[in-house]
């Protein structure tokens, strides 16, 4: 298995999920985009010595995605295994991202996973397959896109040990883009404290607020050479919105801190 980049861990995070997972019980990560989930659970994935299986969810994302469908070979059909399916004969852990982008059809198919059954129905073999001891399910989704038509079912929602995220503290933010990027912590303090300039605009001028990911970003930027200025301007304000007025006085915040 390839060496993760460390984690820096905010709260218990690291408890509570080896614990859920020695009680195999599924986990539930909510909180914004960019703000470490993904390499948390991967992080995970590396200190339990598990396989992981990643599925980026989308509007198109159907059932059998997941669970696997016949194809046609040279020798006729034959049954491939979707990456839900091998998570659960492997006992691998398997990681649903955003997974309110999926589509409710799909997001059924977890149910029996994540109670006390641990079964896998396959319809169009018939077979209902017994999740391997070291399978675990977890899924992540971003509650700020939260609305009427995309939402967690609570029927799912209770099925899951769940674990708030959220961007770190600027101290440990700060450490967090050092180790990322190696740029030095000068810099890297006044970036953090203009990103976190920036979330203070969220709700009112941006939808997103600027993530610990494309803080970053602009540091490996300014690392290889681009003037920060310009490297605030196409990592920080050009990926949070395209509205002018809001992009200048993102801009003019940038100016204030470069």
């Amino acid at each position: 298995m390839t060496t993760q980049r460390p984690y820096l861990p905010q709260h218990n995070e690291i408890e509570l999920f080896q614990c859920a997972a020695s009680n195999q019980l599924p986990v539930l990560l909510k909180g914004p985009t960019g703000c470490g989930k993904t390499r948390f659970v991967e992080h995970m994935a590396e200190q339990l010595s598990r396989p992981l299986y990643t599925i980026a969810c989308h509007d198109d994302l159907t059932a059998a995605d997941l669970v696997g469908r016949h194809l046609i070979g040279a020798e006729g059909t034959y049954w491939q295994d979707g990456p839900l399916t091998r998570a659960v004969r492997e006992g691998a852990i398997c990681y649903l991202d955003e997974v309110v982008e999926a589509r409710k059809d799909t997001t059924v198919v977890l149910h029996p996973l994540s109670d006390h059954r641990r079964q896998l129905p396959i319809e169009r073999t018939g077979e209902r397959l017994q999740a391997h001891p070291d399978f675990m399910l977890v899924i992540s989704y971003n509650p700020g896109y939260q609305n009427l038509m995309k939402g967690l079912k609570p029927s799912t929602r209770q099925r899951f040990v769940a674990m708030s995220f959220d961007y770190p503290d600027a101290e440990h933010e700060i450490v967090i883009v050092c180790q990322e990027s190696g740029l030095e912590k000068h810099t890297v303090s006044t970036l953090v404290a203009l990103g976190n300039d920036l979330r203070r605009l969220k709700d009112h001028d941006l939808e997103e607020a600027a993530s610990t990911r494309l803080l970053i970003y602009c540091a490996l930027m300014i690392k290889s050479g681009t003037p920060a200025l310009q490297a605030c301007r196409a990592c920080l304000a050009q990926p949070l919105t395209d509205d002018s007025e809001t992009l200048a006085a993102i801009d003019r915040l940038i100016c204030s801190y470069f």
